[in-house]
């Protein structure tokens, strides 16, 4: 490998990496923030947090991979360019393609490496966040009991506390409504000066321990207005072990998730769709052909024809009653009629409307599957394409580190989020196909970085402020030349 190669490989990688962490860090807080509800007040593990946070990362590698690339190459080039180390280089008479040749072989690894990524680890972690979510989702609250507020997070026990030190724990006036006897409607209350109420350490008991109370037992039967009765004890101490159930971490298994579009790769995906679209047009054809042929067209030959109806046996035909012959009629023959019609009506509707939902429902599975087969796809050729932005874009600023990259990279990469979005939201929606939402992105932004190479190439001031004041100057001299000639009027000459 030639020593200049190895100068600008050594420029990349320091610029790439540290990018990427940056990107990966704030991708991170944006996670954390949406789902900071759900983690605090649970008593999760540091492992659990760990490990979910873990998962989250490897989720956020598709988005996070495009941005770094662009900022590292913006830095990478611009740098160069800045300590006038590029325009050494193309004094050596190396053109910007040959100088960024070993980026773009390193660039290429990547973006293979990250389709591999998308495809085989992506479904895995998908499943493992999701069943996490879940779990920590089914999992209650931790006891935290609020001054003369009721806690109802334990299934038929409503508890009431006046006080509680925040060192010690100790509860004062507690009041515990216990209705767990639904089979025999016994309700016992329990009122006590102070007490211990704590979570076992396998979070499967409540252990409550009560000083100084009375407990009062309602006993009810089958004759409670007229045969009950009432219990009434006075303790010093009491001890309490009620079992309890979701305060304790259950893990579900992953592989009930593994239906979901964003949980499998590019194999299971195609037969997915495949599976979708014969889902869609069976449900389609059996929707809509049995509802004229036999609810609504049943003997109307004048839409559909008897062939249609009953195929050869046309003995099976009997004409609708035309509106004249309904006169005659006695008025509890019409009211049959009218209620057979109105049944029919219903049932029709009812059949229609359950064969739409599951249409809908196949479609919008249909289009999630179609979005993420060609997101795995997409991912590599983002990669490339914002590192052929990002290349000659440094090249022509030449200004490195972390300010005038950071903010044309933010603005290249909204503009393609917004792009992606507007597409992916469309192709969801089933109003375009899933190759021009999926990929219009690149469509549009291609020729933007065959543009910016060629400029680079040639060592255009696309972004010197210096070249556009001078090009500004000259077209208002020019103006003013313009306008001269039409101002200055010619002489009026008269001969005599």
């Amino acid at each position: 490998m030639k020593t200049i190669y190895k100068l600008i490989l050594k420029s990349y990688f320091g610029p790439m990496i540290m990018t990427f962490f940056i990107v990966m860090f704030v991708l991170l807080m944006n996670f954390m923030w949406r789902y900071i509800d759900e983690l605090v007040g649970k008593g999760l593990s540091a492992g659990i947090i760990i490990e979910l946070v873990g998962y989250a990362l490897a989720n956020m590698v598709p988005m996070g991979l495009p941005l770094s690339m662009l900022l590292a190459a913006i830095m990478t080039m611009g740098n160069l360019g800045e300590n006038y180390e590029l325009l050494a280089m193309k004094s050596a008479g190396m053109s910007l393609p040959k100088i960024m040749k070993p980026l773009v072989i390193v660039v290429g690894i990547i973006a293979v490496g990250s389709f591999f990524i998308a495809n085989n680890l992506l479904p895995y972690t998908n499943k493992k966040m999701l069943s996490t979510l879940y779990d920590i989702r089914q999992q209650q609250q931790t006891l935290e009991f609020q001054d003369g507020l009721f806690f109802n997070g334990i299934d038929g026990m409503s508890i009431r506390v006046g006080h509680q030190d925040s060192h010690t724990g100790l509860l004062t006036d507690v009041l515990i409504y216990d209705n767990r006897e639904k089979n025999t409607n016994n309700m016992r209350t329990i009122v006590a000066d102070s007490g211990y109420i704590r979570l076992t350490d396998d979070k499967r008991y409540l252990n409550v321990t009560l000083f100084h109370g009375q407990n009062y037992q309602q006993t009810r039967n089958i004759q409670w207005y007229s045969n009950s009765t009432l219990e009434h004890h006075i303790f010093d101490k009491q001890d309490m072990f009620v079992p309890i159930e979701g305060f304790d971490m259950q893990r579900s298994d992953a592989d009930n998730f593994s239906g979901r579009s964003q949980t499998q790769n590019l194999a299971q995906l195609e037969r997915a769709i495949d599976s979708l679209e014969r889902i869609v047009d069976s449900t389609t054809t059996r929707s809509y052909e049995p509802l004229l042929r036999d609810q609504i067209f049943s003997k109307d030959p004048s839409v559909l024809p008897l062939d249609t109806l009953y195929g050869r046996d046309k003995r099976a035909f009997r004409p609708f009653l035309a509106a004249d012959s309904l006169a005659p009629l006695a008025l509890r023959e019409k009211a049959r009629l009218w209620t057979q019609a109105r049944n029919a009506a219903k049932n029709s509707r009812s059949l229609f409307s359950y064969d739409e939902s599951a249409a809908k429902d196949a479609l919008n599975q249909l289009y999630r599957s179609k979005v993420e087969w060609h997101s795995k796809l997409s991912l590599p050729v983002s990669i490339l394409l914002f590192f052929l932005i990002g290349a000659p874009l440094g090249a022509i600023i030449r200004k490195g580190g972390l300010g005038t990259p950071i903010v044309i990279s933010v603005i290249f990469f909204v503009i393609y989020y917004i792009i992606s979005s507007t597409g992916q939201k469309l192709t969801k929606e089933g109003s375009w196909e899933a190759v021009y939402g999926m990929w219009l992105s690149t469509f549009i932004l291609a020729p933007v970085a065959v543009y910016l190479t060629y400029k680079a190439t040639n060592d255009t001031s696309l972004l010197d402020t210096d070249w556009y004041a001078v090009k500004y100057k000259a077209f208002r001299a020019w103006l003013g030349r313009f306008g001269g000639r039409f101002a200055r009027k010619p002489k009026n000459t008269t001969h005599k």
